[in-house]
């Protein structure tokens, strides 16, 4: 059920700002892109937890455990650089909105796109190769819902400290330029909102980043408990939990949360139901 809505709910919003003329708009044109990124990032690992639960054998081949140990973290990835881009169009839009315009243009927004989608999937698979090259020994038993790093390592029969340690070093990397970059557009953003004579032009301004800021909590709270932060003294219960709301349950608030902020996206998305309806009814 909550697939189905995932999947549901950001193929609405795709298909509002492709349909509503009034969402041809860099926002939305980020937004529509990143919904398309989190039908593909919780695809990576879902359907194969749904078919491990209703099979009695419940395997991965070794090609399809690396497989989708490579999407999932190349998805992660580009899901933590398309945030950082949406950081900057709100920067641009609200603290040089006159320049913004001429500066966020249609192939500024495209080139954009692009290098999130090329840096997210170039950077892991020299590294994950060279996991997929450890010797794994033993039950071969992954204590997890997906192919994760931490499982991976507890069945290799090698010390592996070097590979290990570039892959956590290339996480945190990401992870921690990219909120760092958040965090200072955002600065530079509230000390704009603050000097915004009327009250109704802040709270227009608030209302649209609250969206983006609560989707950065959610999304970087999580992933930096496990990737950042030590994980040897968590249970792996609470590793498992925690990875569950990151990868399944953030692609499921992601439509909610920027549809329910948005004037101009529930009244796209309204429209796109009614014509749904109209065209069945015909």
């Amino acid at each position: 059920m909550i697939y189905i809505l995932t999947l549901l709910g950001n193929g609405a919003i795709i298909c509002a700002v492709r349909c509503d003329p009034r969402l041809h708009t860099p926002m939305y044109f980020l937004l529509g892109n990143f919904a398309f990124l989190e039908i593909w990032y919780v695809s990576s690992t879902v359907p194969n937890m749904l078919a491990n639960i209703l099979s009695k054998t419940k395997a991965i081949s070794f090609s399809g455990c690396f497989l989708q140990f490579y999407f999932f973290f190349s998805l992660g990835t580009t899901e933590c650089l398309f945030l950082a881009v949406m950081a900057y169009d709100r920067y641009l839009a609200i603290c040089s909105p006159l320049h913004y315009p001429t500066i966020m243009t249609g192939r500024l927004c495209s080139t954009l796109v692009s290098l999130c989608w090329l840096i997210g999937f170039l950077g892991y698979p020299v590294p994950i190769f060279f996991i997929s090259q450890l010797p794994f020994c033993g039950s071969n038993i992954i204590d997890h819902f997906l192919c994760d790093m931490d499982p991976l390592m507890t069945l290799s029969c090698a010390p592996a400290t070097i590979t290990e340690t570039i892959f956590y070093a290339q996480s945190s990397l990401v992870l921690f330029l990219t909120i760092m970059y958040i965090f200072r557009s955002y600065t530079l953003l509230l000390r704009a909102v603050f000097q915004v004579p009327s009250a109704a032009g802040q709270r227009k301004a608030f209302s649209t980043c609250g969206s983006h800021l609560v989707v950065v909590s959610l999304f970087y709270g999580t992933v930096m408990v496990m990737y950042v932060s030590p994980t040897y003294g968590i249970p792996t219960l609470m590793q498992k939990i925690v990875t569950l709301v990151y990868s399944v349950m953030t692609p499921l608030f992601n439509p909610l949360i920027y549809s329910l902020r948005n004037k101009d996206m529930k009244l796209a998305l309204r429209n796109v139901l009614f014509g749904m309806r109209i065209g069945k009814n015909l």
